[in-house]
């Protein structure tokens, strides 16, 4: 598996890392505490760590829900974060139109669920030579993820990681496949479990204490890890219960770091017995 770099940092050989951030992009106060404990909890736990928030979340399900402060004031607090905690960032972008601006800010470009078979933006953003999180979409059998990877290789960039994040399961469910995991290594880029928006009801508010299944966090979690991945995607808030966004899903702030410890020891195992079949 190649490492990849995002700034001066490499990700992927040996140590879990960990991608983390609220939903979307709230009030600087939130953004600020959240970045602060994050890196603090990274520092403590020696995990390599990138900062993700999002500065429009463009699937909201209706025009009254928040979307983010969107692409110019996003990017101000993106690089305010950055800055004060010296910390790399990742959002997603929606549009072409979006990507160089965003280059100028972000560290790693992600390429939502939704849109990662959009071969005008993945090639945008590519060219940009920024490290690239591609989504993998619930609509995708995981081995033909390898095509998204390859139009990023066409522009010679091979900074790529690509992030599973369940199947549409029926109606308004998603469900976690774990031979998804063992497929997207065959791209020989890091992977990454997106583990917060697994647990995610569709249909339902995520305001609503039945807009997520939090409880299953643990249990798949610990099975993404056991099985191979390379990163851990949460979305974490000092308030879930208070977030704009995707409230019944988050990942409370202050019990974070006692969620991670126990996937880092089984990333170590796993690491250690790893064969290849």
């Amino acid at each position: 598996m190649k490492n990849i770099k995002v700034g001066q940092r490499e990700f992927g050989k040996d140590k879990l890392f960990l991608i983390a951030g609220p939903c979307v992009i709230e009030k600087e106060s939130i953004m600020m505490e959240t970045a602060e404990k994050l890196k603090k909890i990274a520092e403590r736990l020696d995990l390599p760590f990138i900062f993700k928030s999002s500065y429009v979340k463009d699937n909201r399900s209706s025009l009254e829900y928040y979307h983010g402060p969107g692409l110019e004031e996003g990017l101000k607090m993106l690089e305010k974060v950055k800055n004060a905690f010296d910390v790399p960032v990742i959002s997603d972008v929606h549009q072409e139109a979006e990507v160089n601006a965003a280059a100028e800010v972000l560290d790693v470009i992600q390429i939502p669920a939704y849109l990662c078979m959009q071969t005008s933006l993945v090639s945008a953003a590519a060219k940009t030579g920024k490290a690239i999180n591609v989504k993998h979409g619930q609509f995708l059998a995981p081995e033909n993820m390898i095509k998204p990877v390859q139009k990023i290789e066409h522009f010679g960039n091979q900074n790529i990681m690509v992030t599973e994040r369940g199947y549409t399961f029926g109606y308004n469910d998603l469900i976690v496949d774990p031979r998804s995991f063992y497929e997207l290594q065959q791209t020989g880029y890091p992977v990454v479990f997106d583990i917060t928006h697994c647990i995610r009801r569709y249909g339902i508010p995520s305001s609503d204490p039945n807009g997520g299944t939090r409880q299953y966090l643990g249990p798949i979690a610990r099975a993404g890890v056991a099985a191979g991945i390379d990163g851990i995607f949460i979305e974490a808030h000092p308030d879930c219960t208070n977030a704009l966004c995707d409230a019944a899903s988050q990942y409370p702030l202050d019990q974070l770091e006692e969620f991670l410890k126990p996937l880092i020891e089984i990333h170590h195992i796993e690491k250690k017995n790893r064969t290849e079949i």
